[in-house]
């Protein structure tokens, strides 16, 4: 079938990108679902700061490819070895397909699936398929989604079920942003009661985890950025405190969990020195591959401190995606709250330098006749 997509053709465009066009919005061919794969309509899309990673060069993927991780759609068709789904359900998307079978699905969500990742290196969808293309020509898939389009084919472990009750925006920012952030504070900090919680960088990701740590109401939680704008965001959404890195040093202010969500080498380095004694630092931004830190090792050991990787919040989608709908239809966690903004497809290469300039925190593109949350 015919769709209409934003695809990547190099690496690397000088910005301003309103002006060098990285993504270039074009017709382009689907191919039906395979056994384990569906094919969804996409309703909302998430702009989020891995997709502009891939833009900018500091995460390297093959080209040309149709970007975009983050993104809620209805199913409208299922292979022949998909029995738990049916056309008519809407579907959040989820960036890291789990087969439940290898070494790593074994963790709990601690390390990231064997197959799926090998996937999302190569731009194959599970299974080493390549669905889209633009005439003889194979147009590669973005983390197993492909999300900036009007439709999408994915393995059937790239897709959650969500309430009909669910607006497409929330639905799409909750398998990345909330997922992510949220996993972090609850999947790899875990904090206990009376624990504050530190979150530096707020961002989707870093804000997504400073309202999952406000839902639990274990202690207090704290919001570090540079950018003020932010900081008076995160007090509207519950933080206690908030202050710029430098502040918050200077304060010493220190927490038991801290989560780094900014991928860059300084917040981490801010994130472990705002670590209490005895405490854990997550660290769930994705940095330049290239990206260096120092820290003083000392503190690992005679502190008795712990530094935790957490990638996709160390979460397993199937299992965590419905807690956080839970929250959020109870009221407890206001997901709507990180939508800064709703753009069109069009509007794509204007919307990756207000992400790149640091001025929002989740832009939804949203598709036919999709109405926005609030």
């Amino acid at each position: 079938m015919k769709i209409t997509g934003a695809v990547l053709e190099e690496i690397g465009a000088a910005r301003p990108y309103a002006e060098s066009a990285p993504l270039r919005v074009q017709e382009l061919e689907l191919d039906p679902p395979g056994p384990e794969e569906v094919r969804i309509r996409i309703r909302a899309a998430g702009l989020c700061h891995s997709d502009l990673s891939v833009v900018d060069g500091n995460r390297v993927r093959p080209v040309p490819m149709l970007l975009g991780h983050e993104a809620s759609g209805i199913v409208e068709e299922v292979g022949s070895a998909v029995t738990d789904l049916a056309p008519g359900q809407q579907v959040s998307t989820v960036f890291l397909p789990r087969c439940g079978e290898c070494a790593n699905c074994r963790t709990d969500g601690k390390l990231p699936c064997t197959p799926g990742t090998a996937a999302n290196n190569a731009g194959h969808l599970v299974g080493d398929h390549i669905r889209l293309h633009r005439g003889d020509e194979d147009v590669l898939h973005h983390l197993g989604v492909s999300g900036f389009a009007t439709h999408a084919v994915l393995h059937r472990t790239s897709v959650v079920p969500v309430g009909d009750d669910v607006p497409a925006d929330i639905a799409a920012v909750l398998g990345c942003a909330v997922l992510t952030g949220g996993g972090a504070v609850i999947n790899a900090g875990d904090p206990a009661e009376g624990d504050d919680v530190i979150v530096v960088g707020l961002g989707g990701v870093g804000m997504a985890a400073l309202i999952t740590a406000v839902s639990l109401g274990r202690g207090k939680v704290i919001g570090v950025d540079a950018n003020r704008d932010k900081l008076d965001r995160a007090t509207e959404l519950g933080a206690d405190a908030v202050h710029t890195p430098e502040e918050a040093e200077d304060a010493e202010v220190r927490a038991p969990v801290v989560i780094e969500a900014a991928g860059h080498p300084k917040a981490f380095e801010t994130a472990v020195r705002l670590t209490g004694v005895g405490g854990t630092t997550v660290t769930v931004g994705l940095p330049s591959p290239d990206a260096r830190s120092s820290i003083a090792p000392l503190t690992l050991t005679a502190e008795a401190r712990t530094i935790i990787g957490s990638y996709l919040g160390s979460a397993v989608p199937a299992r965590d995606i419905p807690v956080y709908e839970g929250l959020w239809r109870d009221g407890r966690l206001p997901v709507g709250e990180l939508i800064s903004g709703h753009i069109g497809l069009a509007d794509i290469n204007a919307a990756l330098d207000t992400l790149a300039d640091g001025r929002a925190v989740r832009q939804v593109i949203l598709f036919d006749e999709t109405a926005p949350t609030g």
